[in-house]
């Protein structure tokens, strides 16, 4: 099951390289970006809606947000399974569920740092640190197939199924040690050392290929996306507009979003990448009021289901 580095140097300058600075400066631009963009059009922009004709558009979005959350939370459940431990109840979904807002907590760590905790609770560090580690993975991969529909307009999408071929019993090891590397910041955190040590004798992947867990962090995006595509459908008829092509634009920024932990729940990030790959496509006005909706009805579905795990942790600092 080890993947053994021949080139450690690799890693090492990994770890040298600033990360940090390079995902602030692109969090930075692209926050930058999305104000320019709504303040140079903001004499065009209308956030008034008829709820009796397009209440119907919100509530579905909402629905499908909370859904998604849920997708997310069954695939790292499998994600779990497929690292050797199994779940007969659903409290890790559960719990996933409820420690999901702490994504916006500032550091992008809080979540990890939950989730390994109650993992640790009940299996060993190495299956609660590696799974908790590699699910952005999932989510990306997931992302970046559904993204890779975008091969219908050009080859350079082929290159978006990639991150698959890592996605197995032999290879997820480097995919670990990689990870491990850019994600130093929560081992230091966690205080964990020397996990690389036992990873084939404390994890025993069940199967080559984790299909059930990548094919629910497939829905999990699409899920996210047709929230996305009912907050559009509010303000603008897209009938005319190529489905393909918006679920490609949707799935890259999100993607985008996802790989810029400085930005909490990819905030400012997903926003800018799909406002300049989107275009001319659809009218600035439409998209900028669909994006803001979007944002606040994905962040009250997440604050809805974490609300009584804020209530605990509120009452135990009481």
């Amino acid at each position: 099951m080890r993947f053994n580095l021949s080139n450690k140097s690799y890693l090492k300058s990994l770890k040298k390289f600033n990360f940090g600075v390079l995902k602030s400066t692109f969090f930075i631009s692209s926050l930058l970006y999305f104000c320019i963009y709504f303040f140079v059009n903001i004499d065009q922009i209308s956030f008034d809606i008829n709820l009796e004709n397009n209440g119907i558009n919100l509530f579905l979005s909402f629905l499908f947000c909370v859904l998604s959350i849920y997708l997310n939370a069954y695939a790292w459940k499998y994600i779990v399974k497929w690292f050797g431990k199994e779940f007969k109840s659903n409290n890790l979904v559960s719990f996933y569920v409820l420690t999901n807002i702490l994504k916006y907590v500032p550091g992008g760590i809080w979540h990890f740092v939950e989730r390994f905790n109650f993992i640790k609770k009940i299996s060993n560090p190495q299956i609660a640190m590696y799974s908790t580690l590699i699910e952005p993975y999932f989510m990306l991969s997931g992302s970046f197939l559904l993204a890779s529909l975008g091969l219908i307009f050009s080859p350079f999408y082929f290159f978006l199924i990639f991150p698959l071929v890592f996605l197995n019993k032999k290879l997820i090891y480097l995919i670990l040690k990689i990870l491990r590397s850019l994600k130093g910041k929560v081992f230091d955190v966690l205080r964990l050392q020397n996990l690389n040590d036992q990873f084939e004798e404390r994890i025993n992947i069940i199967s080559f290929f984790p299909t059930r867990a990548l094919l629910l962090e497939i829905g999990f995006v699409l899920s996210k996306f047709i929230g996305f595509y009912f907050c559009l459908n509010t303000f603008y008829p897209i009938n005319t507009l190529n489905i393909i092509f918006l679920l490609v634009i949707f799935s890259l920024s999100w993607s985008l979003g996802l790989v810029v932990p400085t930005a909490p729940g990819g905030v400012g990030v997903f926003e800018a990448c799909l406002l300049f790959l989107i275009g001319r496509n659809i009218p600035k006005n439409a998209i900028l009021v669909s994006l803001i909706y979007f944002r606040f009805i994905s962040t009250s579905a997440d604050l809805l289901l974490s609300f009584p795990f804020l209530i605990r942790k509120l009452f135990k600092r009481i």
